[in-house]
């Protein structure tokens, strides 16, 4: 019995060896699973880490980039309000300017008229006065005529002889 119980015993012992090496064979591989899990897993935390890293320096930066464009939108609105009034300034310019050649143009207008009035004036003045050196001419005419009717009387009676018939 004891050789029964002997062979039991490191029956035994083999299973309780082999129990014990399985044990720790799974407990190996449990131990490299987990220690592969860890390995992963912070690997993939320090890869999350990097990520958020460069996201904050990105938001950062977009933080950045909005309050310089915000600064010049506010520098562009401040323009834009710059630029309306000038162009507001320059426009009540203009209707100012337009408004004075519009006076101007009626005044130079009255003036045409004035004139105009004043050439039919001078026109009719100018008809009067052909008419009147008409007549001036016609008179002349007739003083000349008459001139040369008093010059031959004249000679008459500077030479006597000559207003006796015989001695032409």
């Amino acid at each position: 019995m004891s050789e029964k119980k002997s062979s039991q015993g490191s029956g035994s012992n083999i299973i309780k060896n082999l129990s014990l090496s399985t044990a720790f064979i799974i407990m190996a591989m449990a131990f490299t699973g987990m220690g592969l899990f860890m390995y992963n897993m912070g690997r993939d935390m320090g890869a999350m880490t990097t990520s958020v890293v460069q996201m904050a320096t990105d938001v950062h930066s977009m933080a950045g980039d909005m309050t310089t464009m915000a600064g010049r939108m506010n520098m562009m609105a401040h323009s834009m309000v710059e630029g309306q009034a000038a162009m507001g300034e320059d426009f009540r310019l203009v209707r100012i300017g337009m408004q004075s050649m519009t006076r101007n143009m009626a005044v130079m207008s009255k003036d045409m008229g004035n004139m105009s009035g004043n050439m039919g004036n001078m026109s009719t003045d100018m008809h009067d006065m052909a008419g009147a050196i008409n007549t001036m001419n016609q008179s002349m005419a007739t003083m000349n005529n008459s001139m040369r009717y008093m010059r031959h009387d004249i000679n008459k009676f500077s030479n006597p002889e000559k207003m006796m018939p015989f001695f032409n």
